[in-house]
């Protein structure tokens, strides 16, 4: 375990030298609340918050609110609904700042398994993006992979898990339908049995332009599902 997780830190530390090479993109952050809420034995909510920025914090690039309810069909097979509202911030060429929003409803089917120890899921979502300054419509189609990788040995307690991650984004339109690669990784750390503090390096590749972040972000799980009295 103390290998791995070695090699993750040596793996974020050589991708954070990478980002250096970018100007304005030195210093992006992305810091990230994600909750999900069991609502029965089969469906969930989940609620996430986020905030981008420039630099370490102050230079704001994004915020964004979402939540969906998913429903378990089939074992591992989960799909689900949602909607998304975010503030878009970015530079015009005159370096002055220009803010959108965006209203974005979505549509998804998440695929769970393992690999040994390892835990695989496949998400499967359709958006549509309502754009306003100017007003724009499109419909995007994303495909995440993500692994979450354990370091404890088989029947001790986990503290410290790997997450690598890779997400492609495409338009449905006929010309340049690319919208953006995005490759995470990074390494969970467990600070009660239901929470989890993660920290990643993320680089986003979309046509004439690369972004690095670092990443931090605060999971919880909790139980809503109504208990039975006895």
């Amino acid at each position: 375990m103390k290998i791995k997780l070695e090699l993750i830190i040596i793996l974020l530390l050589g991708f954070c030298t990478s980002a250096s090479a970018q100007s304005r993109d030195n210093y992006n952050m992305w810091f990230q609340y994600l909750m999900t809420a069991e609502l029965t034995d089969k469906s969930a909510l989940t609620a996430l918050s986020q905030y981008r920025s420039f630099d370490l914090g102050y230079d704001t690039r994004l915020f964004l609110v979402t939540a969906y309810v998913d429903y378990e069909v089939a074992k591992d097979v989960r799909p689900a609904a949602g909607f998304m509202f975010l503030v878009l911030n970015s530079y015009n060429s005159d370096n002055s700042k220009k803010q959108r929003y965006e209203k974005r409803p979505f549509q998804q089917v998440s695929l769970g398994g393992r690999i040994g120890r390892t835990l695989v899921s496949h998400r499967f979502r359709v958006e549509e993006r309502f754009i306003d300054n100017p007003d724009t419509f499109l419909v995007r189609l994303r495909y995440l992979i993500s692994l979450r990788i354990p370091f404890n040995k088989a029947g001790e307690k986990e503290k410290y898990y790997g997450i690598l991650k890779n997400e492609i984004r495409m338009n449905v339109v006929k010309e340049d339908p690319f919208d953006s690669n995005r490759i995470t990784a990074g390494i969970g750390i467990k600070t009660g049995k239901n929470s989890a503090i993660e920290v990643a390096f993320i680089n986003q590749i979309q046509t004439g332009a690369t972004s690095n972040y670092g990443f931090i972000g605060f999971r919880n799980n909790f139980d809503w599902r109504k208990k039975e009295k006895n």
